[in-house]
């Protein structure tokens, strides 16, 4: 491995694996970091479309307002990096005081060991025995490591117990406290937590060392409902703690917070109760680092709260139009390959005139439809596009947006390209 695998990113060839980077510079053998350092301007420096962009000044912003919020409300941070799976990203996220970052499945703990991530929490229940194994020779291998995972049953309890006879190190669990029937994962009552954290306190293999869920899930979701799931949830840590049951942690962890209601989690971790052992109160929210254009702009705590910040829509999808078949009708070529679209088709944001430059609103097209490879745009009039114009896409849900780019130019406001961003899906 080499000795920092983040900057060892650079010295990737740019070459056919990479959508929509300039062809010559695969062919002249540059590297990303060569190419990078060339600070060619993404309109006129031989990038080709589709070709996703993420706004550096919106990324900036981004990871700096949540981590100030974080900071601001007592919260610990662990952003969950299944949204990007970007290395780059994850270590900005951390120098903005991230304690870690949270995984959904043990592939992305891999990516996240392969680039140097110390603290990892894994907001599923782990029964895959090679996993564990792994994730048990990491810890035994690395002192400095942390890794804690969910747990929502006793069967579950009882398959990780066994796939973990004869490690050496014991692997730390938090009980998931499920948010309602007809919701995701999770124990569904208080005595399902109970009989879960029982199992746990039986085994030699595993420590338990706190409570979790995840709010957005609450059937019916509201303010009233999610804040009093998470005050059961805060609860239960309490009744935990009273009980003994986190007689083995250093600390107890009781974590929360997707992207669309850490405000509610802010509030009632404040009213946490002094504990018996140091609290780590353990935020999760992953979409704030791209933020986006339809979906969590609309959802954002910060429409509540906008005293206390905001997020900017970071990407932005250039395609053209390659065809004009009618007055009404366009075609440009980016489709369901390029674009994200489980939560509503994209909108377009701007038009860019190929030959002048010279960039326009576009109130009179609109996204219908996409194939696999074109979006199929409708128009008020002839004159809203002509073939050969950029057109930029805004999207929504940024999970699905960066797995459909390994690698993503960043781009300042006139045009440069800075940095690209490598994702790992």
């Amino acid at each position: 491995m080499p000795s920092d695998p983040v900057q060892a990113l650079a010295d990737e060839p740019v070459d056919h694996r990479f959508k929509g980077l300039p062809p010559d510079a695969g062919h002249a053998g540059l590297t990303v970091g060569q190419l990078a350092a060339e600070r060619r301007n993404l309109h006129t420096g031989g990038f080709t479309t589709p070709v996703l962009t993420l706004d550096a000044d919106a990324l900036s912003h981004n990871l700096a307002a949540l981590g100030s919020y974080a900071e601001r409300h007592g919260l610990a941070f662990a952003p969950h990096g299944k949204t990007c799976m970007a290395p780059q990203l994850f270590h900005r996220q951390l120098d903005r005081g991230a304690w870690g970052i949270t995984a959904a499945v043990p592939h992305q703990a891999r990516v996240y060991r392969a680039f140097g991530i110390q603290r990892i929490f894994l907001a599923n229940e782990l029964v895959d025995a090679a996993a564990l194994r792994w994730v048990a020779a990491e810890l035994a291998a690395d002192p400095g490591f942390r890794f804690v995972c969910y747990v929502d049953s006793v069967r579950g309890v009882q398959l990780m117990d066994r796939a973990l006879q004869g490690q050496s190190q014991r692997v730390d669990v938090v009980v998931e406290l499920g948010a309602g029937e007809g919701a995701r994962t999770g124990a569904r009552t208080d005595e399902d937590c109970r009989a879960v954290a029982d199992a746990v306190a039986g085994t030699a293999t595993l420590r338990l060392v706190g409570i979790a869920g995840y709010e957005a899930e609450v059937p019916g979701a509201d303010p009233d409902s999610v804040h009093a799931y998470l005050r059961r949830l805060t609860g239960l840590a309490a009744e935990f703690d009273k009980a003994g049951r986190f007689a083995a942690a250093d600390e107890i962890v009781v974590s929360a917070g997707g992207s669309a209601w850490f405000d509610a989690v802010a509030d009632v971790f404040a009213e946490l109760p002094e504990l018996s052992r140091p609290t780590l109160r353990l935020l999760r929210s992953g979409a704030y680092v791209s933020h986006d254009h339809g979906w969590y702009t609309r959802l954002t705590p910060f429409n509540r709260i906008p005293e206390e910040g905001g997020l900017r829509p970071a990407f932005r999808l250039w395609a053209q139009v390659v065809s004009r078949p009618s007055p009404t009708q366009a075609f440009v070529n980016a489709g369901k390959r390029d674009i994200a679209y489980d939560l509503g088709l994209p909108e377009v944001e701007l038009v860019r005139d190929p030959l002048s430059g010279a960039e326009r609103p576009a109130p009179g097209v609109r996204v219908v439809k996409l194939s696999d490879q074109h979006a199929w745009l409708e128009t008020d009039s002839a004159g809203d596009l002509e073939v050969g114009d950029w057109v930029a896409l805004g999207m929504s849900h940024p999970c699905t947006i960066f797995e459909k780019w390994p690698l993503i130019p960043v781009v300042e406001a006139d045009g440069t390209v800075t940095e690209y961003v490598r994702t790992f899906f």
